[in-house]
């Protein structure tokens, strides 16, 4: 049940990042669904993968680099939904910023319920 709680604020902070964010855009509730389960798979595999090689770099800006790797992670997913665009690293760097304030308060609701 918490997994299935998770999934769907999940792609309801995708849409809350595409209003906030420009040049993040989404096309609905479906592809956000899509998205939030691509970009969790992604940063579940390639992203472990990059944050594990570039350990070193993220030590240097004191874990900033992380939020360049989950905009990597974004883009790339971006790629691979229909529906699910963004248009360059900017975008998808501040929407990966959003998308970890909005992952902390998704985390608090899901370890409550």
């Amino acid at each position: 049940m918490r997994l299935l709680l998770h999934w769907i604020l999940s792609a309801i902070a995708l849409l809350v990042v595409s209003h906030l964010v420009p040049g993040f855009q989404v096309a609905g509730l479906v592809p956000a669904l899509i998205a939030a389960v691509v970009i969790g798979l992604l940063n579940a595999t390639v992203g472990l993968f990059l944050k594990i090689i570039t350990f070193p770099l993220s030590i240097l800006t004191l874990g900033i680099f992380l939020l360049v790797i989950n905009g990597v992670m974004i883009l790339l997913a971006s790629s691979l939904v229909p529906g699910f665009h963004v248009h360059g690293l900017g975008p998808a760097f501040w929407g990966a910023v959003v998308l970890a304030l909005l992952g902390m308060l998704i985390r608090a609701v899901v370890r409550d319920a």
